[in-house]
C-alpha cells in the first residue's frame, strides 16, 4: 500500500475583498423592497398582490447580485471572482495581469474580468497622490520642491482599490509556480440569480399586460 506524499505547500484561508458600502446599500434596498412589496401584498387586492410578488421575485435577486453577492476571494493557489451574474475561478498560473484603471480588472487567457467588489475611486486616488506628494515635501509658493528630512514620511499613500490590486499582484507572482495554481480559467453562470429574476420580470410584464 503506497502512501500519498504532499505535492505542494498548504493553502491558507482565503482573503476576502468586498465593498462595505455595497453591503450596507444592499441591506437597505432589501429592507425597502420587502416593506413596499409586503405592504402591497397585505393591503392590496386582486392583481396588485400578484404584481407585488412578481416585482419582489425580480428585484430581490438583482439587489443581492449587485450588492451582497459581489466579492473577491484570493488564496495562495487561485483567485475567485464572484460578480453579479458569474463566478470566475482563475488559478494564478493563468493570470496575465491585475490592474486598476477606471475599474479593477484581471487579464487571463486573452480575456478581461472586472472585479465588481473592488470599486475604483478616482477622487480617493487623487487624494492619496496629493497626500503622498505632500509627505515628500511638496512645492513652495515659488514652485520649488522642498525635500523633507528622511524618515519624516510615514509611508506611501494608496487608494483602497490600488492596495487590493497590489496585494493580488503579489499573490499572483508568488503563487504562479505552485503545483496547485496550475490550470485554466473556469466560468460559472449564477443561475440562482438569473432564473428568479427572469421569471419575475416575465411575470410582471404578463400581469401588467393583462390588466
Amino acid at each position: 500500500m503506497s502512501s500519498q506524499q504532499p505535492t505542494d505547500e498548504p493553502v491558507y484561508d482565503d482573503r476576502v475583498y468586498r465593498s462595505p458600502m455595497a453591503v450596507i446599500t444592499g441591506v437597505l434596498l432589501l429592507a425597502l423592497a420587502v416593506w413596499l412589496c409586503g405592504d402591497a401584498v397585505v393591503r392590496g387586492s386582486g392583481s396588485t398582490r400578484w404584481t407585488a410578488l412578481a416585482v419582489a421575485l425580480c428585484a430581490v435577486p438583482l439587489i443581492v447580485a449587485f450588492t451582497l453577492r459581489a466579492a473577491v476571494f484570493a488564496n495562495d493557489d487561485r483567485l475567485r471572482i464572484r460578480n453579479p451574474f458569474r463566478t470566475i475561478v482563475l488559478p494564478w498560473a493563468s493570470v496575465d495581469a491585475v490592474r486598476a484603471g477606471y475599474s479593477a480588472e484581471v487579464l487571463a487567457e486573452g480575456r478581461k474580468f472586472q472585479l465588481w467588489s473592488v470599486p475604483v475611486s478616482l477622487r480617493e486616488r487623487k487624494k492619496a497622490n496629493r497626500q503622498q506628494f505632500s509627505r515628500r515635501g511638496g512645492l513652495t509658493g515659488k514652485g520649488l520642491q522642498v525635500q523633507k528630512p528622511e524618515g519624516a514620511a510615514a509611508g506611501p499613500q494608496r487608494a483602497g482599490a490600488d492596495k487590493v490590486v497590489d496585494e493580488l499582484r503579489e499573490l499572483a507572482e508568488r503563487g504562479a509556480d505552485r503545483a496547485g495554481a496550475q490550470g485554466g480559467v473556469t466560468v460559472r453562470w449564477a443561475y440562482e440569480i438569473i432564473a428568479p429574476a427572469a421569471i419575475g420580470a416575465v411575470a410582471v410584464v404578463v400581469l401588467l399586460a393583462t390588466r
